[in-house]
């Protein structure tokens, strides 16, 4: 979890920006928040820095209902900080601030272990992959969610730039691949992952990302609407028309609802038409979050989604 600074106008660089205001995010935050804002329960794990910043983010999670009791915060390192826009030519530019930053320093003695082995569902991404000490703490916790019967999500979120080297980053994403029951990936992750294959196709997608174990894999469009792979039978849902102003948590948001979901049906990736509607409802989620700036403050209501939603269909 970290501090989004986001510019106060749209479609300028980072450096050409006049002022940012700031907005709680981080990945995982922003899929706990999601989940708890759409009527689920979600908890939070994860470390931010014993300053105001980290306080602020712990009293975020709190007020949008998520539990932080798993939340540690270092008195001897910062809060991460990440300076994001939506350039005018519609690509994201980032910028991190963690040298090292608290979220990188969370020890396996920190976790609270009956918060994970209470969960429906694990989620997590690879950011926490890259470094030590965190890294062997994702993979206890993936462990521990393991073996007490969670659904592993699994959301890459590749950040290029916080690796070492493409090579680093594509060996730690596919590292724990095998072991994730749900897995969200983009467009643009499928090329990385693949070197370079069409990340349309789906024998592309078949053949290298979905393993054995996996029950659903599901592919971000943007605007486009979604991809979902299955066991059994695969598919497109459109996606839901908006104005952008700022793309930031649009995944998450997306993930968040589908988490939701599958925490009340936990059979969902069996019945294509039950996923079909899941997915049209992630996508209105994820659009709505596309019409505000940041990502937690920008995470619709269930009332808003299913707004446009009906809106859409008429």
């Amino acid at each position: 979890m970290l501090i989004d600074f986001v510019p106060t106008v749209s479609g300028v660089s980072l450096a050409d920006a006049p002022a940012f205001k700031k907005a709680a995010g981080g990945a995982p935050a922003n899929v706990a928040v999601c989940v708890a804002k759409l009527g689920g329960s979600a908890a939070f794990i994860g470390k931010v820095g014993e300053d105001e910043f980290g306080r602020m983010l712990g009293d975020i999670l709190k007020s949008n209902n998520v539990d932080n009791s798993g939340l540690r915060f270092d008195p001897s390192a910062r809060t991460a900080l990440s300076f994001v826009t939506l350039r005018a030519d519609g690509e994201r530019e980032f910028m991190f601030y963690r040298n090292p930053s608290a979220d990188m320093l969370l020890h396996e003695s920190e976790l609270d272990v009956n918060l994970v082995k209470r969960a429906a569902i694990f989620h997590y991404g690879s950011i926490s992959l890259i470094e030590e000490p965190c890294r062997s703490t994702q993979l206890a916790a993936i462990k521990i969610a393991k073996k007490s019967g969670s659904l592993l999500s699994y959301d890459p979120n590749l950040r290029l730039h916080l690796w070492p080297s493409k090579e680093a980053a594509r060996k730690g994403i596919m590292s724990i691949w095998d072991q994730a029951d749900i897995i969200k990936i983009s467009s643009e992750e499928i090329a990385f992952l693949t070197e370079g294959s069409d990340p349309n196709d789906d024998n592309v997608v078949l053949k290298n990302l979905f393993h054995p174990n996996l029950h659903l894999l599901l592919v971000s469009e943007g605007e486009a609407g979604c991809r979902y792979y299955t066991k059994t039978f695969k598919g497109r849902v459109p996606g839901v028309k908006v104005k952008p102003v700022d793309t930031t948590g649009a995944g998450d948001a997306f993930m968040g609802a589908i988490l939701c979901c599958l925490a009340k049906h936990s059979n969902l990736y069996e019945d294509e038409d039950k996923l079909r509607e899941t997915l049209f409802f992630a996508n209105a989620c994820g659009a709505l979050t596309v019409t505000d700036n940041g990502a937690i403050p920008a995470l619709p209501t269930k009332e808003a989604v299913q707004k446009i939603m009906a809106e859409k269909c008429l």
